[in-house]
């Protein structure tokens, strides 16, 4: 199954409810995932850019898609970027295409 890397950040409003009532939101993370077959690999929180980094692992793009739509869709984080993951056996399948691959530069 596909992995997949979450950046979120707390909306301010959040955070001012977990300080209230202090939550471990990774059961609520696993929930979300395994409702369309996946499963949580990780849930870390972070300084920087963004709160909080999930990793996941989801059957394919839709089913992933339709929790990244649901997180964005509750309203308590934003921004929500999720990426796909490729293993450095996928990558190395994808360099071997790219000689396939006939780019041409614009302008050339």
């Amino acid at each position: 199954m596909p992995l997949y890397l979450t950046r979120f950040g707390y909306t301010p409003e959040t955070w001012a409810r977990l300080v209230e009532k202090p939550e471990d939101r990774r059961e609520a993370a696993r929930t979300y995932i395994e409702s369309v077959g996946g499963s949580l690999h990780g849930f870390w929180y972070a300084f920087g850019s963004y709160d909080g980094y999930t990793l996941w692992e989801a059957p394919d793009d839709v089913s992933m898609a339709a929790v990244a739509v649901a997180l964005a869709a509750g309203g308590a984080l934003s921004p929500v970027e999720t990426t796909v993951l490729l293993s450095v056996e996928e990558t190395m399948e994808a360099l071997g295409r790219a000689q396939q691959v006939r780019y041409r530069p614009p302008g050339t």
